[in-house]
């Protein structure tokens, strides 16, 4: 079985869930406690995370396996930059909690590229300690997409994530038992998120 990383913990859920909302509101509550959290995203703000955003906002073109690739490259960087990244602030002794991680790739890049490819391009990625997914309906999430008024991403469609929805639980359905899935309601307001999510984290860490 692939290594569980204590400490880590990753916020999933389809386009429009408000997983980076709830991040933002989280680690600031963390921070203002005085406690020590790194509050991270995929993708990251490197080279090659600022590329895929080109290539999700449809600003450049890549094949989807292509991009895949490029999420799985992001991927290996996000954990192993000696500087900033994932392991070295679980060395320092940091709460880590990233907005997204390999799920999403599982979800949303099996899209259009086989599930089998993607999931052996993402299998030496460790485990977190605990995912926190924010289920909310295909529709509500669609409603908040059209309501920012800003250009669409590729995947930010109806049909599109209907399948990402599925593809998530065939990816959470081949979790081992030692990683919590933690299922929370998308429809509760974000301070009621909040409290629910900083529950999970303080529960397991505090």
């Amino acid at each position: 079985m692939k290594k569980v990383l204590k400490g880590f913990f990753v916020i999933e859920g389809l386009d429009g869930a408000g997983t980076t909302t709830q991040l933002k509101l989280i680690c600031k509550t963390m921070q203002d406690a005085g406690i020590k959290v790194f509050s991270t995203f995929e993708p990251t703000d490197s080279e090659i995370g600022c590329l895929i955003k080109r290539i999700l906002k449809g600003e450049t073109k890549a094949t989807p396996l292509a991009l895949a690739y490029l999420y799985a490259a992001d991927r290996e960087n996000h954990l192993h930059d000696p500087n900033n990244g994932i392991l070295a602030h679980l060395q320092a002794k940091d709460i880590v909690i990233s907005d997204r991680y390999f799920f999403s790739s599982l979800a949303y890049q099996t899209i259009s590229s086989p599930y089998a490819k993607v999931e052996a391009l993402n299998m030496d990625f460790p485990y977190p300690e605990a995912v926190i997914f924010i289920d909310t309906p295909v529709t509500e999430c669609i409603k908040r997409i059209d309501s920012r008024g800003d250009t669409k991403e590729i995947f930010e469609k109806l049909s599109v994530l209907e399948n990402v929805k599925s593809n998530y639980e065939t990816a959470f359905s081949q979790m081992p038992s030692e990683v919590i899935l933690h299922r929370l309601d998308g429809k509760l307001s974000r301070e009621e998120l909040q409290k629910e999510i900083m529950a999970v984290v303080f529960d397991k860490k505090l």
